[in-house]
């Protein structure tokens, strides 16, 4: 319970602030962390690990969620901001497609519900070793850090004050994808929040310091998916809830309402 709590709160504030981080890398409100394939490559490396039995789902999705950060890194020091766009959207569907073949081709219905459990974010860690946990909160330590100390420049960068070099894009994807994968490797991809809270947050609070963006995003994160654990552990009629699904079912409302009026 405690350790679900833990995780609750690690992706209520990575997805968050990767996706803002992305928003202002691009200057975008669509940008989103899974734009360049990592949900896709985190599913690939857990289904692999799943089926095969090589080693375990986290540290498969860990490994494939790097290696996708390694392609981008040197993906974004070659093209442009738009083309990146471009660029991930494709990868992530190649990446996407091979994840479908090694699912579709599964021993038995046992791995295949083992990783659909996982692909659903329900927050048990089911197979989740203690080498796993560590691996993954040093990556949110290292991932957070690098997002407070590059705060300054990625505001002034948002704001059209100054223009970021490719090496500095480079080095700040690297630092989201480490944000993003402490929480993905561990819960499975969790939609939705990593692209709505961070425009909910901008609509809330109209100053673009990404400081307050930080802040206001990591609440709103943490309200919404501690809201939606105690539903699916809770109130789920007695049939197995989705956190990603129930999620976007408890928020999409509140979020057209705020759109509508703003």
């Amino acid at each position: 319970m405690l350790l679900s709590l833990l995780y609750v709160l690690v992706s209520g504030i990575a997805l968050p602030v990767g996706g803002i981080q992305m928003q202002y890398l691009w200057r975008n409100q669509l940008g989103d962390v899974y734009s360049l394939g990592l949900g896709s490559a985190a599913c690939l490396g857990a289904a692999a690990a799943t089926m095969s039995g090589w080693c375990s789902l986290t540290v498969g999705s860990f490994i494939c969620t790097l290696i996708c950060t390694i392609v981008c890194f040197f993906v974004t020091l070659r093209v442009s901001t738009q083309n990146l766009i471009t660029f991930g959207i494709l990868f992530g569907t190649f990446i996407g497609s091979l994840g479908t073949i090694v699912v579709t081709n599964a021993p038995n219905g046992d791995l295949l519900k083992q990783y659909y459990l996982w692909g659903a974010a329900n927050f048990r860690l089911e197979g989740v070793t203690t080498a796993d946990i560590i691996f993954s909160l040093c990556l949110f330590a290292a991932g957070l850090a690098a997002a407070i100390l590059d705060s300054r420049k990625l505001s002034a960068h948002f704001r059209g004050e100054i223009e970021l070099s490719s090496l500095h894009k480079a080095l700040s994807l690297l630092a989201i994808m480490f944000l993003v994968t402490s929480a993905v490797s561990i819960c499975g991809p969790i939609g939705f929040i990593s692209l709505g809270v961070p425009n909910l947050s901008r609509i809330v609070c109209k100053k673009d310091d990404i400081r307050l963006h930080y802040i206001i995003s990591s609440g709103m994160g943490i309200g919404l998916l501690l809201i939606t654990y105690l539903v699916v552990q809770y109130v789920n009629f007695g049939i197995y809830l989705p956190i990603s699904a129930t999620m976007a079912l408890i928020a999409l409302p509140l979020m057209a309402i705020i759109f509508i009026k703003k």
